[in-house]
C-alpha cells in the first residue's frame, strides 16, 4: 500500500494503485480503505455490519480464498504464508457504489475528505477507459484506411515481381555478334 498518512488527503495518483479489478468491477478492499480513514479494520467492518442494509452485493463483497491469495500473491511486498497457515478472514471489496455508502456510515470529517477523493479517482479511471477505447477505435479506423490503400500498393508489387519471375523465365539473348 502507498504510505498514505492519515493527516494528508490522498490524491487520485495515490489512490489509482488500491483499486483492483475482481469479479468485473473496480474496488477497494476494506483494509485499504480503513487506513485511508484511520480506523481500523474491524471498526470498518462494525460499521458496514450495523449498516449492512445499505450494502447490497453490487457495493460490498467477500473475496474468495482464491481471490484473496491471488491479491497477496500480486502485491509487491512478498507475503509468504507458511505451510499450515492461512488467511484469517477473507477481505471485504467495496465497488464504487459501495465507498460512496461508506460516507453515510463513517460520518468523520477525515470519511468525507476521502470519499471525495476516490470519488475524483473513480472519475479518472472511467475517462481514461473511455479515452483508450477512443484510441482503439481511430487505431482500428487508421488501419482499415491504411490497409485499402496499402493494399494497391501490395498489388503493384506482386505485380512487378510477377513481370520480373516472367522476364527470368524468358531464355537469356546471348551477348555478341551473330553470324
Amino acid at each position: 500500500m502507498p504510505s498514505i498518512t492519515p493527516k494528508r488527503t490522498p490524491k487520485p495518483d495515490n489512490l489509482a494503485s488500491l483499486i483492483y479489478l475482481l469479479r468485473g468491477e473496480k474496488v477497494l478492499l476494506g483494509e485499504h480503505l480503513a487506513g485511508l480513514y484511520g480506523v481500523s479494520v474491524s471498526v470498518l467492518n462494525q460499521a458496514v455490519k450495523r449498516n449492512i442494509k445499505r450494502f447490497p452485493d453490487d457495493f460490498m463483497f467477500q473475496l474468495t480464498l482464491e481471490e484473496a491469495r491471488a491479491i497477496l500473491a500480486s502485491r509487491s511486498q512478498i507475503v509468504i504464508l507458511k505451510r499450515g497457515q492461512n488467511i484469517k478472514y477473507l477481505p471485504y471489496a467495496f465497488t464504487e457504489q459501495g465507498v460512496a455508502m461508506l460516507s453515510s456510515v463513517l460520518r468523520s470529517p477525515r470519511a468525507v475528505e476521502v470519499n471525495i477523493a476516490i470519488m475524483r479517482t473513480f472519475v479518472q479511471l472511467r475517462r481514461l477507459m473511455d479515452s483508450n477505447r477512443d484510441l482503439a477505435r481511430r487505431i482500428e479506423a487508421m488501419e482499415k484506411r491504411y490497409d485499402e490503400q496499402f493494399s494497391s500498393v501490395f498489388d503493384a508489387i506482386k505485380r512487378l515481381i510477377a513481370e520480373d519471375d516472367a522476364r527470368k523465365a524468358q531464355p537469356k539473348r546471348r551477348i555478341g555478334f551473330i553470324s
